[in-house]
Protein backbone atom coordinates (compact mmCIF):
# COMPACT_ATOMS: atom_id res chain seq x y z
CA UNK A 1 0.00 0.00 0.00
CA UNK A 2 1.53 3.35 -0.58
CA UNK A 3 0.87 6.38 1.12
CA UNK A 4 -0.55 9.35 -0.21
CA UNK A 5 1.62 12.19 -1.12
CA UNK A 6 1.27 15.95 0.09
CA UNK A 7 -2.09 16.20 1.70
CA UNK A 8 -5.45 16.38 0.89
CA UNK A 9 -8.05 19.00 2.56
CA UNK A 10 -11.61 18.15 2.61
CA UNK A 11 -14.29 20.38 3.53
CA UNK A 12 -17.79 19.43 4.62
CA UNK A 13 -19.60 20.77 1.17
CA UNK A 14 -17.20 18.42 -0.50
CA UNK A 15 -18.71 15.40 0.85
CA UNK A 16 -21.42 13.38 -0.90
CA UNK A 17 -24.09 11.24 1.40
CA UNK A 18 -25.88 8.18 0.47
CA UNK A 19 -27.54 5.17 1.76
CA UNK A 20 -25.28 2.13 2.63
CA UNK A 21 -25.74 -0.82 0.62
CA UNK A 22 -27.95 -3.02 2.99
CA UNK A 23 -28.61 -0.91 6.05
CA UNK A 24 -30.26 2.44 4.45
CA UNK A 25 -27.58 4.24 7.08
CA UNK A 26 -26.78 7.42 5.48
CA UNK A 27 -22.98 7.99 5.24
CA UNK A 28 -20.19 10.02 3.68
CA UNK A 29 -16.54 8.92 2.71
CA UNK A 30 -14.06 11.00 3.72
CA UNK A 31 -11.20 9.91 1.83
CA UNK A 32 -12.77 8.00 -1.44
CA UNK A 33 -11.79 11.20 -3.50
CA UNK A 34 -7.79 10.75 -1.85
CA UNK A 35 -7.13 7.84 -3.20
CA UNK A 36 -5.92 6.58 0.19
CA UNK A 37 -4.82 3.00 0.26
CA UNK A 38 -4.28 2.89 3.72
CA UNK A 39 -7.04 4.45 5.66
CA UNK A 40 -10.85 4.50 5.43
CA UNK A 41 -13.06 7.19 7.38
CA UNK A 42 -16.66 7.96 7.32
CA UNK A 43 -19.31 9.90 9.06
CA UNK A 44 -22.66 7.63 9.83
CA UNK A 45 -25.73 9.17 10.68
CA UNK A 46 -27.89 6.61 12.18
CA UNK A 47 -31.60 7.63 12.54
CA UNK A 48 -33.89 6.98 15.21
CA UNK A 49 -34.32 2.80 15.89
CA UNK A 50 -31.50 2.19 13.25
CA UNK A 51 -28.93 -0.76 13.11
CA UNK A 52 -25.90 -0.98 10.68
CA UNK A 53 -24.60 -4.52 9.70
CA UNK A 54 -23.53 -7.28 11.29
CA UNK A 55 -20.01 -7.40 10.35
CA UNK A 56 -16.20 -8.42 10.92
CA UNK A 57 -13.06 -7.55 9.27
CA UNK A 58 -10.52 -9.41 6.95
CA UNK A 59 -7.47 -7.45 8.34
CA UNK A 60 -8.97 -3.61 9.03
CA UNK A 61 -9.01 -2.54 12.51
CA UNK A 62 -11.56 0.14 12.96
CA UNK A 63 -11.76 2.92 15.51
CA UNK A 64 -15.83 4.37 15.93
CA UNK A 65 -16.31 7.63 17.38
CA UNK A 66 -19.41 9.39 18.80
CA UNK A 67 -19.33 13.12 17.27
CA UNK A 68 -23.11 13.79 18.51
CA UNK A 69 -25.80 11.71 20.48
CA UNK A 70 -25.05 8.04 22.49
CA UNK A 71 -23.42 5.62 20.57
CA UNK A 72 -24.91 1.65 20.58
CA UNK A 73 -22.51 -0.83 19.50
CA UNK A 74 -22.57 -4.61 19.75
CA UNK A 75 -18.88 -6.37 19.81
CA UNK A 76 -19.20 -10.07 20.21
CA UNK A 77 -21.85 -10.93 22.79
CA UNK A 78 -21.24 -7.55 24.49
CA UNK A 79 -23.53 -4.19 24.23
CA UNK A 80 -21.68 -0.87 24.70
CA UNK A 81 -22.96 2.50 25.31
CA UNK A 82 -20.39 5.22 24.05
CA UNK A 83 -20.82 8.50 25.67
CA UNK A 84 -20.75 11.96 22.92
CA UNK A 85 -16.44 12.14 22.27
CA UNK A 86 -16.25 8.49 23.43
CA UNK A 87 -14.67 5.84 20.77
CA UNK A 88 -14.11 1.98 21.10
CA UNK A 89 -11.38 0.26 19.13
CA UNK A 90 -12.47 -3.13 17.23
CA UNK A 91 -10.53 -5.55 16.14
CA UNK A 92 -10.97 -7.00 12.53
CA UNK A 93 -11.86 -10.45 13.86
CA UNK A 94 -14.79 -9.27 16.39
CA UNK A 95 -18.09 -9.50 14.71
CA UNK A 96 -19.72 -5.97 15.45
CA UNK A 97 -22.81 -4.06 14.62
CA UNK A 98 -23.37 -0.06 15.45
CA UNK A 99 -27.22 0.79 16.05
CA UNK A 100 -28.92 3.03 17.80
CA UNK A 101 -32.17 2.13 20.18
CA UNK A 102 -32.98 6.06 21.00
CA UNK A 103 -35.38 8.68 19.62
CA UNK A 104 -32.36 11.07 18.33
CA UNK A 105 -30.11 10.61 15.70
CA UNK A 106 -26.52 9.81 16.50
CA UNK A 107 -23.21 10.98 14.14
CA UNK A 108 -20.45 8.39 14.22
CA UNK A 109 -17.16 8.67 13.08
CA UNK A 110 -15.64 5.56 11.94
CA UNK A 111 -12.17 5.20 10.49
CA UNK A 112 -10.40 1.93 9.31
CA UNK A 113 -7.07 0.41 8.47
CA UNK A 114 -5.49 -0.76 6.64
CA UNK A 115 -7.83 0.05 3.97
CA UNK A 116 -9.38 -3.77 2.55
CA UNK A 117 -8.41 -3.01 -0.51
CA UNK A 118 -10.14 -5.83 -1.79
CA UNK A 119 -13.61 -3.56 -1.65
CA UNK A 120 -12.11 -0.84 -3.42
CA UNK A 121 -13.84 0.23 -6.57
CA UNK A 122 -12.38 -0.95 -9.75
CA UNK A 123 -10.70 -4.10 -8.07
CA UNK A 124 -10.43 -7.26 -10.36
CA UNK A 125 -11.33 -9.52 -7.68
CA UNK A 126 -14.04 -9.71 -5.01
CA UNK A 127 -13.60 -10.96 -1.26
CA UNK A 128 -15.32 -13.82 -0.08
CA UNK A 129 -18.22 -11.98 1.68
CA UNK A 130 -18.94 -15.18 4.34
CA UNK A 131 -15.48 -13.79 5.83
CA UNK A 132 -17.35 -10.16 6.41
CA UNK A 133 -20.62 -11.73 6.80
CA UNK A 134 -20.68 -14.79 8.83
CA UNK A 135 -24.06 -14.41 9.78
CA UNK A 136 -27.35 -12.35 8.51
CA UNK A 137 -25.78 -9.28 8.41
CA UNK A 138 -29.19 -7.51 8.64
CA UNK A 139 -30.31 -9.14 11.49
CA UNK A 140 -31.47 -6.39 14.50
CA UNK A 141 -29.88 -6.46 18.21
CA UNK A 142 -32.12 -7.50 20.95
CA UNK A 143 -32.60 -3.60 21.60
CA UNK A 144 -34.43 -3.17 18.44
CA UNK A 145 -36.77 -6.44 18.52
CA UNK A 146 -40.26 -5.37 17.17
CA UNK A 147 -38.44 -2.73 14.61
CA UNK A 148 -38.55 -2.69 11.15
CA UNK A 149 -35.24 -1.76 9.40
CA UNK A 150 -34.18 -0.82 7.02
CA UNK A 151 -36.76 1.37 5.35
CA UNK A 152 -38.06 -0.09 1.89
CA UNK A 153 -36.32 1.47 -0.89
Amino acid sequence: MKPIQGYHLIKPEDLSWRLSNLMRIPNADYLERTGSENLSARLWRYPAKSAGTLHKHIRQEEFYFVLEGTGRLCVGDETLTVPRYGGVLVGPDQLRQVFNDTAAEVLWLIIGAPEELEFLPGTKTKPDMSLIYPVDPTQLPKELTGVKWPPKS
